[in-house]
């Protein structure tokens, strides 16, 4: 079993940063490749990045590529999303999330296999 808790989120204005972690307990949080995820009010939940077991490796949605960034921190149980001039449309739940399988990049939420409770994002201007 795997535990994820989100925290960072709050209130900005549009075109500032904001810097969100996801702490990690139970199993060894390397074996595990992660995203993140975020969801408006009445849209689906729609994939933002993932990240490879060692961060070697990321992969972004078109929309915030380039603005966002996620590492990690094996030794710290920690992934980070670094969202950067953000836009009122970023405004959402996000959510991180630990996937199982390790051989390709995985941007279904379907397919991955534990969650943490979100934490909320709102983009004013």
């Amino acid at each position: 079993q795997v535990q994820l808790v989100e925290s960072g989120g709050g209130l900005v204005q549009a075109g500032s940063s904001l810097t969100l972690s996801c702490a990690a307990s139970g199993r060894t949080f390397s074996d595990f490749p992660m995203g993140w995820f975020r969801q408006a009010p009445g849209k689906e939940r729609e994939f933002v990045g993932w990240i490879s077991r060692f961060g070697l490796s990321t992969y972004y949605a078109d929309s915030v590529s380039g603005r966002f960034t996620i590492s990690r921190d094996n030794a710290k149980n920690t992934v980070y999303l670094q969202m950067n001039s953000l836009k009122s449309e970023d405004t959402a739940v996000y959510y991180c999330a630990a996937v199982r399988s390790i051989r390709t990049v995985v941007s279904a939420p379907m397919k991955y296999d534990y969650w943490g409770q979100g934490t909320q994002v709102t983009v004013s201007s």
